[in-house]
């Protein structure tokens, strides 16, 4: 019935027509709110209503999970069973159908750009000054100030580097924001020239008897495959950025009335704890909030246990299950696989290896991104070397020259954002991170899926 009736359309229907205009009208609306100048009283009704929403846009974003994969998985599958080749080969023909993953403000970056040029604005001009000034004069000046605010509008309030308030939005990383603008290179490639030619080439090794059904999965996967990081930037990376804001923004307020030394402490607080701290109530200390802070900033994804009551057993094998469920089974399977699956290849010395996803070589200096704040060190033509990535990163896709993470599989984030930009990309690799030192100089080779140190 799944594949019969294709129930992802209606899945599709529901969330153009009814979830993401809803989800934009909403966080707009509460973005809009000038939290600063809200009085208590309104701004405690403001942190209930924005804890509210940011819980819809969680909601809203899992609905749609199994929906914006499964017919990706399903054609994965199946092209592999016919043609014997590799993901990342098969993958590669889903470029271009997700615009969202090269960027939520694509066309207003291309409009700040523009802009600057025609004022003749460079960024020499504004080496060496504060960012936040930076982008207030810029704001001021005809021409420029209406396609800047235009685009920060977009991207200032959603989640940059993961999906927790403990992350930072664009907007305080106004560094990396001038370098993208100033520096960053817009996309120009024709991706429907080359998914036509990647087309032909990869259907001529599926059977002639297959090639029907082929076409039919393609269009399928490619139709949904945009819904897989819309669900984040339309729902919770926003939703949760604006969480962000009211959180400091209560921060701010009880920092000016003595209750604690610094705004950024308020993160640590739950919401209840943050309402009875704004009602003039003693607890959670300072020195409570102080020990979360530094637990926080000192725990990594390493720390915790890979499996938490021992050690699943796999899926049982689809053969097991009844014919019916068996195209169901695989699709599932291919999808889990190849978001979490990491390499397990052996490399050599001052060398990683990882999942080849996006093809080309790049020679260019390690930034090792392992937080928020090391964002705003990215310097164009970098090599971002993660752990992993979220889809809103894409807002500093302009200035990369190659993506890197440990972990993730041909359908994380950092290899759809990678292959949808058309940068050089190795995932997986399991300890880049840790395996070459900020400022490195590397090679990455997106055809082999191998990083090695140069200098």
């Amino acid at each position: 019935m799944v594949f019969e009736k294709k129930l992802w359309r209606e899945d599709m229907k529901r969330w153009d027509e009814h979830y993401k205009p809803d989800s934009i009208a909403r966080n707009s609306r509460l973005q809009k709110a000038d939290i600063a100048r809200l009085s208590d009283a309104d701004f405690l009704k403001y942190l209930v209503e924005i804890r509210d929403n940011a819980c819809e846009m969680i909601y809203r974003h899992h609905i749609f999970t199994i929906p914006s994969s499964f017919p990706v998985g399903h054609f994965l599958a199946q092209t592999r069973s016919w043609t014997g080749l590799s993901s990342g080969e098969i993958l590669g023909l889903l470029k271009g159908a997700a615009p969202i993953s090269r960027g939520i403000a694509a066309r207003e970056f291309e409009g700040v750009q523009a802009a600057l040029a025609d004022a003749g604005i460079k960024a020499d001009a504004y080496r060496g000054k504060p960012g936040h000034e930076v982008l207030e004069e810029l704001k001021s000046k005809n021409g420029v100030g209406d396609a800047l605010q235009q685009f920060l509008d977009v991207v200032g309030y959603r989640l940059v580097s993961g999906y927790d308030i403990s992350e930072k939005y664009a907007l305080e990383m106004q560094d990396m924001l001038l370098k993208t603008i100033f520096d960053g290179a817009a996309d120009k490639q024709n991706r429907k020239a080359e998914f036509e030619k990647s087309r032909d080439a990869l259907r001529a090794k599926v059977p002639e008897s297959s090639r029907a059904k082929f076409d039919e999965l393609l269009e399928e996967a490619r139709f949904i495959h945009r819904l897989r990081d819309e669900r984040g930037m339309f729902n919770d990376l926003w939703g949760t950025g604006l969480v962000r804001r009211a959180v400091l923004e209560a921060g701010r307020r009880l920092k000016e009335s003595g209750v604690l030394p610094n705004a950024s402490l308020a993160i640590n607080a739950s919401h209840d704890e943050l309402v009875a701290l704004l009602k003039g109530e003693k607890s959670p200390s300072v020195e409570e909030l102080t020990r979360r802070q530094a637990w926080r900033d000192t725990k990594t994804i390493s720390d915790a246990p890979p499996f938490l009551g021992g050690t699943p057993s796999g899926p049982p094998p689809v053969e097991w299950l009844p014919q019916k469920a068996r195209a169901n089974a695989m699709a599932v399977d291919t999808i889990i696989r190849e978001i979490f699956d990491v390499s397990t290849k052996k490399a050599a010395a001052k060398t990683v290896e990882g999942i080849a996803v996006h093809p080309g070589v790049y020679k260019g200096t390690v930034r090792i991104v392992s937080g928020p704040a090391d964002f705003d060190r990215l310097q164009q033509g970098d090599v971002l070397v993660a752990r992993n990535t979220g889809p809103a990163f894409n807002v500093v896709l302009p200035l990369l020259g190659a993506i890197v993470t440990d972990r993730g599989g041909q359908l994380s984030h950092a290899a759809i954002v990678a292959r949808e930009y058309g940068i050089p990309a190795v995932v997986g690799t399991r300890d880049a991170t840790t395996t070459f030192p900020d400022g490195a100089r590397v090679r990455v080779n997106g055809d082999k899926g191998l990083v090695e140190l140069l200098s």
